[in-house]
């Protein structure tokens, strides 16, 4: 990770002056998604290095210490090694840039991942995810605890209510205590964007997060009806480039929810290249957090390498 955001003052007339112009935010959106993507040897290129930003989760009601030292095996081989020889990227290292998991399973995570002689840092949601409507009490606990099982990143979720009514001071206190709660941790924090209302909500709450000393902004849980979308993804990212620029503080950026083909991690690429350029294409300021994205990188890996597509015996851990 990068280094920490110590955070700043709370800064409230920053903040009522913001207002987000939605057609030319929804013009640009179209722009990504229309753009040809590309191909051949620069596709698998790309699609190694998107491989490097996966938070690779799974958050599911029936995880088991198994199907975790699982996504932790697969967290370290991503790719199959012989896929790997032929594009002459075997001894790179290639790994994704961490698990995710509940805090419950946060010691399966470290375990497997210590038994496997990998470094790779666990993430843990925590704050009561995905809806955030627990006492702060329990969750503040909630990361007290994972940070004490090992988990090095922490994803938190905002509570959406003091968004919706305008409790910016609220919220500001709210993530600080979460700041403070983590330690060394590093602080992911989940907008839930979503359940905002709108793009000028989105980026006020990006901005009180930021002020509040998070190391990274989210769009969403995965759980949410509406997750990381174009639109939202822009305004965040101008909110990040706003923050540097006022503060000289690199914030990172995780678009998590719905991002399964490929096709759709060149598209993030694509924009975060453009939008704040290639010093943030790193797992430091960078990740994607998806559950099934890997599988569909390592099909057209695998077609890329063969010519033809993979049956699913040929990538069994897929």
């Amino acid at each position: 990770m990068s280094a920490r955001n110590l955070g700043t003052e709370l800064d409230l007339s920053w903040i009522s002056k913001i207002q987000v112009n939605q057609p030319a935010v929804l013009r640009r959106a179209e722009q990504i998604q229309a753009r040809r993507v590309v191909k051949k040897e620069w596709q698998a290129a790309w699609l190694l290095k998107a491989v490097t930003f996966i938070d690779l989760t799974t958050l599911s009601g029936d995880d088991t210490s198994s199907n975790v030292q699982r996504l932790c095996y697969k967290a370290k081989y991503p790719i199959r090694e012989d896929l790997l020889k032929a594009l002459n990227v075997h001894d790179k290292g290639l790994t994704t840039a961490a698990v995710c998991v509940y805090p419950a399973r946060v010691c399966d995570a470290v375990k497997a991942l210590k038994a496997a002689g990998s470094t790779i840092p666990v993430a843990s949601v925590a704050t009561g995810f995905p809806a955030g409507q627990t006492h702060l009490k329990t969750r503040l606990e909630e990361i007290r605890l994972a940070v004490e099982d090992g988990a090095t990143e922490i994803d938190v979720v905002i509570n959406r209510t003091l968004v919706l009514t305008g409790q910016w001071e609220a919220l500001y206190d709210e993530i600080r205590q979460f700041r403070k709660t983590c330690g060394e941790a590093h602080l992911k924090t989940i907008l839930a964007t979503g359940e905002l209302g709108s793009l000028t909500n989105v980026y006020k709450a990006s901005m009180i997060a930021m002020m509040a000393g998070s190391d990274f902004i989210k769009t969403s849980t995965g759980k949410e009806t509406v997750n990381a979308t174009f639109p939202v993804a822009i305004v965040m990212l101008r909110a990040i480039r706003d923050f540097f620029w006022k503060t000289g503080n690199k914030i990172g950026f995780k678009p998590a929810g719905g991002i399964r083909s490929a096709k759709d991690s060149l598209a993030w690429l694509s924009l975060i290249k453009e939008e704040l350029g290639d010093e943030w294409l790193t797992p430091e300021l960078f990740r994607i957090g998806a559950s099934t994205l890997l599988s569909d990188i390592e099909r057209q890996i695998y077609h890329h390498v063969t010519g033809r597509y993979a049956a699913y015996h040929d990538l069994p851990m897929s």
